[in-house]
């Protein structure tokens, strides 16, 4: 729901609920601490979404790298559609994740980032990015900001990065919670 749908359904100021989402988001564990422990087996997914903040002109990328195994998100970044910006995700990728075997689309950051050793670039027919693709699919029904014909956005950057962490850390540490009861 929109900060002024919240606002109108609880009688309370949007200043308010802003406060409450930083401070919500400010608890949230970090990204790392809601992983589980890799596998020499595990593989990686590499995938790109669109959305903006404010209006369309304002495009952010949303790139994200999932394990198949887990299904869990193990580094995000938002920024542009760069070499910089694949750079910064890389950056992020988990010491213990960066030997793994990865697929990816053939955008052209990948292959210029990425360790060629371990690092595959695949159309979409492969089906080897099928679970990161899965996963968008589940985003844009949770998320309206990221839906690409919508009314609901982010209005600044800050609370853009603040909806998407808070939706990457509790899908996370819901597979996890899921994981642990099923091994």
């Amino acid at each position: 729901m929109s900060l002024r749908g919240l606002e109108r359904t609880f009688a309370v100021h949007r200043q308010s609920i802003s406060r409450w989402i930083i401070e919500h988001v400010k608890g949230l564990p970090k990204l790392k601490d809601t992983l589980l422990p890799a596998e020499a087996d595990d593989i990686l997914e590499y995938d790109e979404a669109w959305s903006f903040v404010l209006k369309k002109l304002n495009k952010r990328w949303l790139w994200t790298v999932l394990c198949r195994r887990t299904r869990q998100i193990i580094a995000f970044c938002i920024g542009d559609r760069s070499e910089a910006t694949c750079r910064r995700l890389w950056k992020k990728v988990p010491s213990e994740y960066r030997r793994c075997v990865s697929f990816s689309d053939f955008w052209d950051a990948y292959q210029k980032v990425l360790p060629q050793e371990t690092h595959h670039t695949v159309g979409k027919e492969s089906g080897q990015t099928s679970h990161m693709e899965r996963w968008y699919c589940t985003l844009r029904q949770r998320q309206a900001r990221y839906v690409r014909k919508t009314l609901s956005f982010s209005k600044c950057d800050a609370f853009h990065h603040m909806v998407t962490k808070w939706f990457i850390v509790e899908h996370n540490l819901a597979r996890k919670q899921l994981l642990s009861l099923t091994l």
